[in-house]
């Protein structure tokens, strides 16, 4: 990937640059850059205290630095606060933490030197991947997990797999440049805006064959009842879509068929805001102090407090979303719904069926319910009371993942269940052939076994099935 400008380092370009996509610096960005950085070095040298750079930083602020002083202090703000601790990201989310650190440093107002973008570049293409704690950062920004990475671009071994690169200093005003911003939340709100959209296309797919599975009326996903709402519109138009047809029995459905598409469409919305939310970050002012209109000012770009609620309304919505497609596995397994064996078992009273399978997405719903907290609220104080309130969003960035992951479980679940159904009934006729498509694939890897089984181990076949893309293409 040839950089010519900012912008090229979009969330999409993040997305190729953490799956391993190498990147480069066109010499015409590498000049703007040498530009920026010289009139950055120009106005240190004729200006009054810069925060960071010859004063202290946090309560020490008021502090004045000599020379020498300076001379070791943007090392030193690295280092000194480099204090977590396993779990580490993923070898994935750091190279995204990378890309987008990267993309801040290519606005002028951060004004870094050619060189540290080229250290950061040749820690991508060289694959080496500081360990970046997930957890434990009570800073009003993000300066703990940066400083493990800024530790590893001064040249530490704290990576991954061990691997450093020779030793590499920060010039003027380099080590708070590097501590400031949201790269981490950034980064790992543009990794689960991409899950999220996975998700939700897959959890659409196994809704739209739970209603041919129940027999459910599908005057709910007429087009009328979408007056005034484009995105539940969408949403309507596809289940019609991939249900064109099929039995109907009873005059109404359950509620949690009702309101499935009401559901997708709010994540839908939630979705939108987080990656709205990304994409500011990734255009926007995070330096602190910035150089901006030629002086050095202290901005609220390290705060990331619209990622921290952006990621926590994301998590509600989708926690609700996996109660619907439990409530719906629970169906299931009706015969007064379907008109299949109970428990869609074959020897009811036998064997189990898919009883147990359901409580597992209880549990894992019963679980995800705490995520569904806002991890943004809960400030305390730190450094003397100058940082006296904080985001989370990196809480919020954790508890998201977490949710992603018990969401995918819950899909699995629903879509085995209608597996099973898709079995026993001997087809489902009221299904598109792209989603009648997609069931033959989840038959391929499952086999048409109905006997009672560990049926984890399928839940863990479709769990992968899933997490590599099932029904993701032209949903």
């Amino acid at each position: 990937m040839l950089l010519h400008r900012g912008p090229d380092l979009d969330r999409a370009a993040v997305l190729r640059v953490a799956a391993g996509e190498r990147v480069e610096l066109s010499a015409g960005l590498r000049r703007r850059l040498a530009g920026s950085r010289a009139a950055v070095l120009t106005a240190l040298e004729g200006s009054g205290p810069v925060y960071g750079v010859s004063t202290g930083m946090g309560a020490m602020a008021g502090v004045d630095l000599d020379d020498a002083a300076r001379a070791r202090h943007q090392a030193n703000l690295v280092v000194g606060r480099a204090v977590g601790s396993a779990p580490w990201l993923s070898e994935r989310e750091v190279r995204a933490v990378l890309a987008v650190r990267l993309r801040t440093y290519l606005h002028p107002e951060a004004g870094v030197s050619p060189q540290l973008c080229e250290r950061l570049v040749e820690l991508l293409n060289a694959r080496v991947h500081p360990q970046v704690p997930r957890r434990g950062n009570g800073a009003a920004g993000e300066i703990i997990p940066l400083a493990h990475v800024g530790a590893v671009v001064l040249g530490g071994s704290g990576t991954l797999d061990g691997r450093a690169l020779p030793e590499f200093p920060f010039g003027p005003k380099e080590g708070v440049a590097f501590l400031e911003g949201v790269p981490v939340a950034t980064a790992l709100a543009t990794l689960h805006v991409a899950a999220a959209d996975l998700l939700l296309a897959q959890a659409e797919l196994v809704l739209a064959a739970s209603g041919e599975v129940l027999r459910a009326s599908r005057d709910p996903v007429r087009a009328g009842a979408a007056r005034g709402d484009d995105v539940l519109a969408a949403v309507l138009a596809r289940l019609r879509e991939r249900r064109p047809g099929g039995e109907v029995h009873g005059l109404q459905a359950p509620v949690s068929v009702r309101v499935g598409a009401a559901a997708c469409a709010l994540v839908h919305r939630r979705v939108h805001a987080l990656a709205a939310a990304a994409d500011r970050a990734l255009e926007g002012v995070t330096d602190s102090p910035a150089f901006l209109d030629g002086r050095f000012g202290g901005t609220a770009g390290f705060a990331g407090t619209d990622l921290g609620a952006d990621s926590d309304a994301l998590a509600a919505a989708l926690v609700h979303l996996a109660e619907t497609g439990a409530a719906r596995t629970h169906r299931m397994l009706d015969p007064a719904r379907t008109g299949l064996p109970p428990q869609l078992s074959p020897e009811p009273g036998v064997q189990a069926g898919l009883v147990a399978v359901h409580k597992r997405a209880v549990g894992v719903v019963h679980r995800l319910r705490r995520f569904a907290l806002p991890a943004g609220l809960g400030a305390v104080e730190t450094s003397l009371g100058q940082e006296d309130v904080q985001s989370f969003a990196l809480e919020s960035a954790e508890g998201l993942a977490e949710v992603l992951a018990g969401l995918r479980e819950v899909v699995a679940v629903e879509l085995l269940a209608v597996h099973r159904a898709r079995l026993l009934r001997g087809g489902l006729a009221g299904v598109s052939a792209e989603l009648g498509a997609l069931l033959d694939a989840v038959g391929a890897e499952l086999g048409e076994d109905v006997a009672d089984r560990p049926y984890g181990r399928d839940l863990g076949r479709l769990g992968a099935l899933l997490e590599a893309g099932w029904g993701g293409a032209g949903a």
